[in-house]
């Protein structure tokens, strides 16, 4: 319990960035405008995997569930952040920062499983490719969707239920533009040390281990490549897993950057600046690295456009 000098704290004040009055507009309109744009790119990927019967297949299930958690962890930060600019920091309860916690670590433990899913994928169409019908379909991609999903859920769900069980008392302010784990156990009056092991030990679990399966996975698909005679053969068994590589390569070089760098003293808007280019950025250029590189999306975007402006 806090002490008799000490109020229970029942909203948090985040401050996001500071001394930004001259600049808040230059800093919240660029921001708009990509998260329209993630919006809208990622709505539009789900949109054409969903109502097109050629893109009904593992491959393009496993893209429109990433583009689903780049739209949830986009969506669950970026307009309260936007709030926080243009006021130049905001405050939420208690409950609502907790919750927003609980959707941001949840979206990034599913990402991280649903990427290593999709390494598994290109291991079986360019390693095993005369069985990957009989190993890999809809039904099994579905179940491996949900699983993701799950295990995020639970874990987290684990360090949500301690989290609620904390108290804050007197100081309230998280230098911050989302509620993160880091500078809300800073706030805490409990003991939280089991609460910081547990955090690692999950971030190992969810962030570090599906990283080694993809590594592992391409590891046996470059082999395999390698031993291809012709020229065109590489190129194009490369091609099937290059967007993928490069998927892989933004997300977890922005999220290792963010939860597994050694905290400094002073770094606070170091790690803003890092938050901030994961959670604008990766969602972002996802739905733009599989369009851009991606014959199948391009030519059914063209099919929908053409369509819509026909019936006008």
């Amino acid at each position: 319990m806090c002490g008799d000098n000490q109020t229970m704290v029942t909203e948090m004040v985040l401050i996001g960035f500071q001394n930004i009055h001259r600049f808040r507009i230059v800093l919240f309109c660029p921001t708009f405008l990509l998260y329209m744009f993630t919006f809208v790119a990622n709505l539009l990927i789900i949109v054409l995997v969903s109502t097109n019967y050629r893109l009904h297949c593992p491959m393009y299930f496993f893209i429109s569930n990433l583009a689903l958690a780049d739209l949830i962890i986009n969506t669950s930060v970026v307009p309260n952040m936007l709030r926080i600019i243009w006021m130049e920091g905001d405050s939420m309860t208690i409950n609502s920062c907790i919750s927003q916690l609980f959707v941001v670590y949840v979206t990034i433990c599913a990402q991280c499983c649903i990427l290593m899913v999709m390494s598994f994928d290109r291991y079986l169409a360019i390693c095993l490719p005369l069985r990957y019908s009989a190993i890999m379909n809809m039904t099994v991609s579905i179940w491996l969707v949900f699983g993701s999903w799950l295990v995020g859920i639970v874990l987290i769900l684990v360090e949500i239920i301690i989290i609620s069980q904390l108290q804050f008392c007197s100081s309230n302010t998280i230098d911050h533009f989302f509620c993160d784990m880091a500078p809300l156990l800073a706030l805490s009056s409990s003991e939280v040390h089991v609460l910081a092991w547990l955090d690692i030990s999950f971030n190992i679990l969810v962030i570090f281990l599906p990283f080694v399966c993809i590594m592992l996975s391409y590891s046996h698909i470059l082999i395999v490549i390698l031993k291809i005679s012709s020229s065109k053969g590489k190129r194009k068994a490369f091609s099937t897993c290059s967007s993928h590589l490069l998927v892989v390569g933004t997300y977890y070089g922005s999220l290792l950057g963010i939860y597994m760098s050694p905290s400094i003293e002073n770094s606070h808007n170091d790690n803003k600046l890092k938050s901030l280019l994961f959670v604008m950025l990766t969602p972002c250029t996802n739905p733009i690295i599989y369009s851009m590189r991606n014959k199948e999306i391009i030519n059914t975007l063209k099919n929908f456009y053409s369509r819509r402006i026909s019936k006008q």
